[in-house]
C-alpha cells in the first residue's frame, strides 16, 4: 500500500506536519500542502523532509487527502470553519477520482456530512463513488514525551463501510496503536468533543472548588490529592488560572452551538465555559487583594508575569490565560514585566533575573520548569513580595515562612 500511493496532508501545523512526517517515514510519497509560504519555506530548510509545497496543484496526485487545518472560535465564541471550508474547496477542485479523504480537524457532529460533502458535490464529486470521505479525529499532546501521533489509539468513521475499511487499512499502516471504528461518521465527529468536553468539566468542577474552599480555608489542592488516593471512580483534575490550548476552551462551542440548531441547549456544557472563562479574572483579583494587604496600588506597580504559553515547556499561545491576564493587569495600569523562555519575542525582559529584581509582585501563569525551580530564598532576595501562583505548583508554607504574600488558585 505504501509504495503506491501517494499521501498529501493539507495543513501543517502542530497536527499535520507530524503526521505527514508520520507517513513518509512509513514509505509513503508524502507532500505537504499549506497556504502560509513562510512557513512552506522553513519547513523545506530541515533535512529528509516532506515534500512541502503552496501548489494545490500536488492534490491531483495523491491517493490519501488528511485535512488537519484549524477550527477556531471566534471572539464570540462562535464556531468558525472556515479553513475547513477553504480546505475542502481547494481539495474539491484538484480531487483525484477514487482519492480518500480524511477530515482529521476536530469538528462538531454533522460538519463531514452538512458542510464537507455538499462542497464536493458542488464540484460534480458523488461520495462513495468518485471518493471516500472519512473522520479521523486528530489526537496530539504537544510536548507529551511519551504519547506522539505514532502511538495514540484513534476513531475512525466514514459514511460507508467501503470508505471506513479503506480509512482503516491506512492508519493501520502508519500507527502504531489501536484504532476503534465507529459506526458512523457522525460518531467519530462526537469522539473528539466528547473527550474534551469532559475535561473542561471536570476542570470547572475543580475551578468553582477552589474559589468555595478559599474562603473555608481549605486547600483545595490538598484535597484533590486526598480524592485521588480512591483507586475507583474518581480521575484527578486541578484548578489553575485558566484553560488554554487548541482544543478544551475550543470544542465545547461547537457542541453548544450545533445542538442549538436541534432545539437543545447544552446547560452544563456553557456553565463549564463561564466557570472556567473567569480564571483569569480571579486571578487578578486575587493579585489585587494581595497589593490590598500591604497597600500598594496596581496602577504604577511594577508586576511580573511569569509564562505566556498556555501549558509547561511548549512554544504555543493560543488561547491561554496569560492573554487575559495581561489585558486585565494592563487596565489596572501596572507596570507589566513579561517573561517566557520559550517565546522571548514575547517577553519585555532579558531573563528571568531582571524580571525578579524589577517586580514587586508575580503572577505564574505558566509551570514551565524554570519557574518550579525558583527558590524562595531567591524571590525574597530580589524584594518579591506578592506571588500568585496560577498553577499552584510552588512551595506555599516556604513562600510564607519568608514573609512573602502567597495566594494559590483555592489554597
Amino acid at each position: 500500500m505504501a509504495k503506491k500511493q501517494t499521501i498529501c496532508v493539507v495543513g501543517l501545523g502542530y497536527v499535520g506536519l507530524p503526521l505527514a512526517i508520520r507517513c513518509q517515514e512509513r514509505g509513503y510519497e508524502t507532500y505537504g500542502f499549506d497556504l502560509d509560504k513562510i512557513k512552506i519555506a522553513l519547513i523545506k530548510k530541515k533535512k529528509n523532509s516532506i515534500k512541502a509545497t503552496s501548489d494545490e496543484k500536488i492534490i491531483k496526485k495523491s491517493d490519501v487527502i488528511l485535512i488537519c487545518v484549524p477550527t477556531p472560535v471566534d471572539k464570540n465564541y462562535y464556531p468558525d470553519l472556515r479553513p475547513v471550508i477553504s480546505a475542502t474547496e481547494i481539495i474539491a477542485r484538484n480531487l483525484k477520482k477514487g482519492a480518500l479523504v480524511v477530515l482529521e480537524s476536530t469538528v462538531n457532529p454533522g460538519v463531514s456530512e452538512e458542510i464537507v460533502k455538499p462542497i464536493f458535490k458542488k464540484a460534480g464529486f458523488k461520495a462513495g463513488r468518485d471518493y471516500h470521505l472519512a473522520h479521523c479525529p486528530e489526537r496530539i499532546n504537544p510536548g507529551d514525551p511519551k504519547w506522539n501521533v505514532a502511538n495514540i489509539p484513534r476513531v475512525v468513521g466514514a459514511l460507508n463501510k467501503f470508505g471506513l475499511a479503506l480509512a482503516l487499512k491506512f492508519y493501520k499502516s502508519i500507527l502504531d496503536a489501536s484504532i476503534r471504528p465507529m459506526k458512523s461518521i457522525r460518531e467519530a465527529e462526537a469522539v473528539k468533543i466528547m473527550e474534551n468536553s469532559f475535561r473542561d468539566i471536570n476542570i470547572a468542577f475543580v475551578n468553582e472548588l477552589a474559589k468555595s474552599f478559599s474562603r473555608l480555608k481549605i486547600d483545595v489542592k490538598d484535597v484533590i490529592l486526598g480524592a485521588a488516593t480512591k483507586p475507583f471512580a474518581f480521575m484527578a483534575h486541578f484548578p489553575s488560572c485558566g484553560v488554554g490550548g487548541h482544543c478544551i476552551p475550543v470544542d465545547p462551542y461547537y457542541l453548544i452551538e450545533r445542538a442549538k440548531k436541534t432545539g437543545f441547549d447544552h446547560k452544563f456544557l456553557r456553565v463549564a465555559r463561564e466557570i472556567n472563562n473567569s480564571m483569569p479574572t480571579y486571578t487578578v483579583e486575587l493579585l489585587r487583594e494581595a497589593l490590598n494587604e500591604i497597600r500598594l496600588p496596581m496602577n504604577g506597580t511594577r508586576i511580573g508575569i511569569l509564562g505566556v504559553t498556555y501549558k509547561a515547556d511548549v512554544d504555543d499561545v493560543r488561547e491561554s490565560p496569560s492573554i487575559k491576564i495581561m489585558e486585565l493587569v494592563k487596565k489596572y495600569k501596572a507596570r507589566m514585566l513579561v517573561y517566557d523562555p520559550h517565546i522571548p519575542e514575547k517577553s519585555n525582559v532579558k531573563n528571568l533575573v531582571e524580571l525578579l529584581k524589577k517586580s514587586k509582585a508575580l503572577i505564574l501563569v505558566t509551570d514551565h520548569k524554570e519557574f518550579i525551580k525558583i527558590k524562595p530564598e531567591t524571590l525574597k532576595k530580589y524584594g518579591v513580595k506578592i506571588i500568585i501562583d496560577g498553577k499552584n505548583c510552588l512551595d506555599k508554607n516556604a513562600l510564607k515562612k519568608l514573609g512573602i504574600i502567597y495566594k494559590g488558585i483555592g489554597r
